[in-house]
C-alpha cells in the first residue's frame, strides 16, 4: 500500500507522517487489496480536517473527518474508513 500524504496550510511533520502510517497499517489488516491512499490534512479556521481517498480492488472509498486536534481528526478518519472497508469486503463476499 502506497500512502501519499499532503498538507494544505499544515506542515506535515515526521510525527504526523508516522502516526498516519501506523493507523493505516490497522486498515491493511482488514483488507489487503488496498493499492494506494491519498491523505490530505487541512487547517480550516479553527478546525483540523483529515481527508482520504483510498483505491481498492473493485472500487474507491472516500472519507473525511473534522476535529479541533489533528490527531483526533485522523482517528475519526480511520474509524470511518474502517467501517467502509468492512462494508466493501462484505459486498465482495456476497458476490
Amino acid at each position: 500500500m502506497q500512502i501519499n500524504l499532503t498538507g494544505h496550510h499544515v506542515e506535515v511533520t515526521d510525527s504526523l507522517r508516522d502516526y498516519v502510517n501506523s493507523k493505516f497499517a490497522r486498515l491493511e489488516r482488514h483488507f489487503d487489496n488496498i493499492t494506494n491512499v491519498h491523505v490530505v490534512l487541512t487547517l480550516e479556521k479553527l478546525q483540523q480536517v483529515a481527508e482520504a481517498k483510498m483505491h481498492l480492488s473493485g472500487g474507491e472509498i472516500f472519507a473525511n473527518a473534522q476535529h479541533d486536534d489533528m490527531y483526533a481528526a485522523i482517528d475519526g478518519l480511520i474509524d470511518k474508513l474502517d467501517r467502509q472497508i468492512i462494508k466493501h469486503k462484505e459486498k465482495l463476499k456476497q458476490k
